[in-house]
């Protein structure tokens, strides 16, 4: 029977690379110690710890195997709600978390292990300026406290670290969001010229070499910058998979549009509609691919110098017979095969991204500004177009999309604007710290004091325009469908709303210290010593911190026992005033920090046949009462755990 206690830490993602190991090869476990060389001789690699073995190819830096340290150690934070900043909470199934993604991502590794689809990055730009994400080892929660109180570091180029800083910023961060990402899952991350090598080495790395899938180039620019003799016009998106084994499930081929589809035609009315050729020769010599081809008019070809035909004689033989060649308008040409549109599945994926596809930074710039009634709040936001063309092709309709360095929320307004074109339900989860904006910007003249109130402002108001705009849409389409002499304009106050299903909401997460009380273990010394370390054993009576609701309390649980945050919880009544809460709509466990529990209350609760109930300590008036109340419940086949 379960019973473990649980504490204000976050998965011990050490332990559980650890598990899967041992599951693959328990044979190279000693004593519950892995032996390296074991193992490594099990893949085949022989005396691999040779000390002479000095000269490997290795991407190495100062302050690397920190940040690997960083990236196991285990948060001791929690994400605490806050409905009265969200839209919609009931009922969405969005997030938005402010706080320092390292530790978000940490808290997030028990919920969304492996349940991730696509994650988009847009990373801090190795400038040289202010570097917000210096991360401390000893206390990143005092760090994070440190950076949204505006005392942030630099990362100047006249320091030795220049590079190290950043990859020491950048490698406990994609460590961690690769455990998110599902086997069928994509990450793309834009990035400069000043990172893209060392970048592309670090995802090798993490990711594995081969799991590399493109570096796309993006065009960012619609001019070149008349200032320079050479003006930068791009920037790169490097894209890996989780694991190539599933690279079919991973992308989706694009949407044909109507450009493409007017370059099929039908010169010669063949009944499966329109088609486009394509060369019938092949580079090179292959004898079984020499053959002469004569006409239907009674022309005769061979292959043209340095090149052979597309396919053996006898395939050819079978596209003649089944009409997919062509022999020009006068059928004397050179064979070409039609390439037809009905079988054409979608357009293929390029790695060069043009502005007129996608966007530009000037039109994410403009994007921002439409929306927040002509303010420049926000600084080269990437246009949503790009986000959308990766959407397009990496997701389908109930995935899920991380953004951990979230900006403006263009990834959401993507999102948003996706699923209301194709009626998908993609989810979102972004993260972003709160740093402050600068006192003479834009944004802070219009009361935003920080980046995170720019963002949930901006999905605030792609959700309502995107709802605006599809009730408009409606009551065009059936004002036309009853009324001839319908005009182009339309007045939305006039309009009555339908019902849509868009989910244009999303619930608002803030990082903090853990609910739970811990324990201090510094050093207790001087003539007061054992009163304080009194102290400190009665303060731990208590786990739960007095400044913290029981709602508080309840996410953390569903943090730390891997229940998805857009879960609803609801209260069920306890008799004498006293409320538990159930998570989940199969109500999958039940947290009760309710005082004086009995056997009577645990058989209420047993009645919602829960797979666990989670007291606090608290709950139980001495430890016969605990025993009860535990009897109870596994009678019931309920487990049990205690904060």
């Amino acid at each position: 029977m379960e019973n473990e206690e649980l504490d204000g830490l976050s998965m011990d993602i050490a332990v559980a690379e650890r598990e899967k190991l041992h599951g693959l090869f328990p044979q190279c476990f000693i004593e519950g110690r892995l032996d390296e060389r074991k193992l490594l001789e099990l893949l085949g690699t022989f005396n691999p710890l040779d000390e002479n073995d000095r000269e490997k190819y290795e991407f190495r830096w100062k302050g690397k195997q920190e940040a690997l340290q960083l990236a196991a150690k285990r948060s001791a934070g929690t994400l605490r709600p806050c409905p009265e900043e969200s839209v919609d909470w009931e009922n969405t199934r969005n997030l938005y978390i402010e706080g320092d993604n390292l530790e978000v991502l940490k808290l997030l590794q028990t919920s969304y292990y492996r349940k991730v689809k696509m994650i988009y990055i847009d990373p801090p730009y190795n400038t040289g300026n202010d570097f917000v994400y210096a991360d401390d080892f000893a206390d990143p929660l005092a760090r994070y406290r440190e950076v949204t109180q505006q005392t942030t570091k630099s990362n100047p180029e006249s320091m030795g670290r220049f590079h190290t800083n950043w990859l020491n910023m950048m490698l406990p961060r994609l460590r961690l969001a690769a455990n998110l990402l599902r086997d069928d899952g994509v990450i793309f991350i834009s990035i400069d010229d000043t990172e893209i090598a060392n970048l592309r080495r670090l995802c090798d790395e993490i990711f594995g070499e081969e799991n590399f899938i493109a570096n796309v180039v993006w065009q960012r620019r619609t001019s070149p910058d008349a200032r320079k003799k050479i003006s930068t016009g791009h920037e790169y998106i490097l894209i890996y998979c989780k694991s190539l084994v599933h690279l079919d499930d991973v992308f989706e081929l694009l949407t044909l549009d109507e450009k493409d589809k007017q370059n099929y035609t039908n010169p010669d009315n063949d009944p499966r509609g329109g088609w486009v050729s394509s060369d019938f020769t092949a580079q090179g010599f292959r004898p079984n691919q020499m053959y002469e081809i004569t006409t239907p008019s009674g022309a005769k070809h061979l292959p043209p110098e340095g090149r052979c035909w597309k396919n053996d004689e006898g395939t050819y033989k079978a596209l003649l017979e089944d009409g997919r060649l062509w022999f020009g308008s006068d059928g004397t040409g050179v064979p070409r095969q039609k390439n037809y549109l009905s079988e054409r599945k979608g357009k293929t994926i390029w790695t060069w991204w043009s502005n007129t596809e996608v966007g530009h930074t000037q039109e994410g710039t403009q994007e921002a500004i439409a929306l927040f009634g002509g303010k420049s709040v926000f600084d080269y936001p990437k246009p949503s177009r790009l986000i959308r063309r990766m959407l397009q092709i990496a997701t389908k309709s109930d995935d899920i999309i991380l953004d951990f360095f979230s900006g403006s929320a263009t990834t959401a307004h993507a999102v948003m604007q996706l699923n209301a074109e194709d009626g998908g339900n993609r989810r979102f989860i972004l993260v972003q710290i709160p740093e402050i904006c600068d006192e003479n910007s834009e944004a802070a003249k219009v009361d935003y004091m920080n980046i995170c109130e720019i963002g949930k402002e901006r999905i605030r108001r792609v959700g309502t325009k995107i709802v605006e705009e599809g009730v408009k849409k409606w009551n065009v389409r059936n004002y036309r469908k009853t009324d001839s002499r319908f005009s182009a304009t339309i007045n939305l106050a006039d309009c009555e709303k339908p019902d849509i299903d868009f989910d244009s909401g999303f619930r608002v997460f803030k990082l903090d210290s853990s609910n739970l009380k811990q324990w201090d273990s510094s050093p207790v010394t001087g003539e007061n010593a054992v009163a304080e370390f009194e102290q400190r054993l009665l303060g731990m009576l208590d786990i739960l911190k007095p400044d913290r609701s029981d709602v508080d309390v309840v996410y953390e649980v569903m943090l730390k026992l891997g229940q998805d945050l857009c879960e609803p919880i609801c209260a069920i009544e306890l008799p004498n005033e006293r409320q538990v809460y159930g998570v989940g709509a199969d109500m999958r466990f039940i947290v009760c920090l309710a005082p004086n529990v009995t056997v009577e209350d645990a058989a209420i609760m047993a009645g919602y046949a829960p797979e666990r109930v989670v007291f606090a300590d608290r709950c139980f008036d001495g430890s016969e009462a605990k025993s009860n109340v535990r009897l109870t419940l596994r009678d019931k086949g309920i487990g049990i755990r205690v904060l």
